[in-house]
């Protein structure tokens, strides 16, 4: 899941060097936190946030094969 919101994201910025994805988890979740340069913000939410949700319904639907549950966090 982490390699999978890496490649989304560096594929939406311009600075793609600066993309990180930190990741924690417990037993039945993960919590992944998103860093991206303070220009890509934009890119990586999108109008009304719907990049970024759709980035979510995509991490998501891939830990639910691992019968796991996600929560992703976007920071500059």
């Amino acid at each position: 899941m982490k390699e999978l919101v890496e490649i989304l994201a560096k594929a939406l910025v311009d600075h793609s060097d600066q993309v990180l994805v930190a990741r924690s988890e417990t037993d039945k979740s993960v919590h992944l936190q998103l860093t991206v340069a303070p220009e890509d913000m934009g890119k990586v939410i999108g109008k009304q946030g719907k990049i970024a949700n759709a980035i979510r319904t995509l991490v998501k639907a891939a830990a639910v094969k691992d019968g796991r549950r996600v929560h992703m966090d976007i920071d500059q």
